[in-house]
């Protein structure tokens, strides 16, 4: 590992671990990450080679089949692959909110049905809470499941968005309004687990992914909506098979998913800082490296300054999710630092290429399209406020 972002206390496994993936990244993704995303094209065979790693199934315990690591350490992996390409770190992610929300939310029926399948990769996950007239605001989403009677059969009507992995997932957990009479919409919001095809057009049963949505940046993955018309379920397909949960469901999994953004966001900066000072030690203006003007180093010195701060910050919200702790406000926290430094380190590196930075030769060139997309990932910068504020409220509150 570098200097910066270097973990103390770390295990040798851990270490270990780190390591493979680190050349992992050196050897198969950066090598072909701007020429894929250039492409728009699936790197199927880096996904095909994290599944004989054991990527997929880093949080899954082993007695499904997976390697039981911690947040941490999925966290540390995610960073590196990161550091390779956005794209690759974002085909894991919904996987894993998908598997840890089966882990902690799902029957024993569920896990056993799904997670060893999931950790070997072969059942991808997706998840939606997005519709395409709302953002961050949850409680208006209007994709609706009906159950038939008093049966166990439901039907879910309605159109979600921004799914990464929509296509190539088969199993994409969704929320949906279930009027179940509570005094609170987020009580009457169920999580299903639905299962299709990978692929494009129908997929299942009323179930239709229509394409990729086109993007500036963050391309490779599939990024689509998804359309439910009169797709029919059961309440087996119920996340921890009773309605009403959803909500609190996928809050939890979202918790872990700004950790896990926050450590892409950390990878983003430090490839954008790692290229930054490789350039500046090797153009020359004015009689000598760029690297010997006073003005440089100050970029270098503030770029390293927020990786390393974002780093730390990552690193504390997972090893209190690791610890059994709360960390909503540290989970916000990271998200919320790493996404905005990301964007600042990118821009510094982008200044420090000059006009080359614009070239679609440079690496920074993709670098500075892909930044933007961890502003509002998993939440944008004044949902984490909003977050991180009520949370200080709690805990300084005036007393008397």
């Amino acid at each position: 590992m570098s200097r910066l972002q270097t973990t103390d206390n770390l295990t040798e496994e851990q270490v270990e671990l780190l390591k493979l993936v680190k050349e992992f990244v050196n050897e198969q993704i950066i090598p072909v990450a701007t020429d894929l995303e250039h492409k728009d094209e699936y790197p199927q065979a880096i996904v095909d080679q994290m599944k004989e790693m054991g990527i997929f199934g880093l949080m899954i315990p082993e007695e499904y089949g997976g390697l039981g690591e911690s947040l941490l350490t999925y966290a540390l992996c995610v960073e590196e692959i990161a550091r390779g390409w956005m794209s690759v770190s974002g085909i894991i992610n919904t996987h894993f909110i998908v598997a840890y929300m089966i882990l902690q939310h799902g029957t024993e029926e569920q896990k056993q049905n799904y997670l060893p399948r999931m950790a070997t990769g072969h059942l991808r996950g997706a998840f939606s809470m997005s519709e395409p007239g709302l953002g961050s605001d949850v409680s208006a989403i209007k994709t609706k499941a009906v159950r038939q009677g008093d049966s166990d059969d439901w039907v879910i009507d309605g159109q979600k968005m921004w799914l990464t992995n929509g296509g190539s997932a088969n199993l994409v957990a969704v929320l949906v309004k279930t009027d179940l009479g509570a005094d609170s919409v987020y009580k009457n919001m169920t999580t299903f687990l639905i299962e299709k095809e990978s692929g494009f057009g129908e997929t299942a049963q009323g179930v239709t992914v229509p394409g990729k949505i086109d993007k500036m940046g963050y391309k490779g993955v599939d990024t689509t909506e998804l359309v439910l018309t009169g797709h029919k379920t059961t309440t087996a397909q119920i996340l921890g098979g009773e309605p009403g949960k959803g909500f609190y469901q996928m809050m939890d999994g979202v918790e872990v998913g700004r950790v896990n953004v926050a450590a892409r966001a950390c990878g983003v900066s430090m490839r954008a800082f790692e290229l930054g000072i490789s350039y500046a030690q090797q153009r020359e203006t004015f009689g000598k490296k760029i690297a010997d003007h006073q003005g440089i180093l100050f970029r270098l010195a503030d770029m390293a300054v927020k990786v390393e701060a974002s780093h730390q910050m990552m690193v504390k919200a997972a090893r209190l999710k690791d610890a059994g702790k709360r960390n909503d406000l540290e989970a916000g926290m990271a998200k919320y630092l790493a996404a905005e430094n990301c964007a600042n380190v990118v821009e510094q590196s982008f200044r420090i290429h000059g006009g080359y930075g614009y070239s679609k030769e440079y690496e920074i060139e993709r670098l500075y399209r892909e930044a933007p997309m961890l502003l509002i990932g998993e939440g944008t910068a004044e949902i984490q406020k909003m977050i991180i504020g009520r949370r200080l409220l709690e805990d300084y509150k005036l007393k008397g």
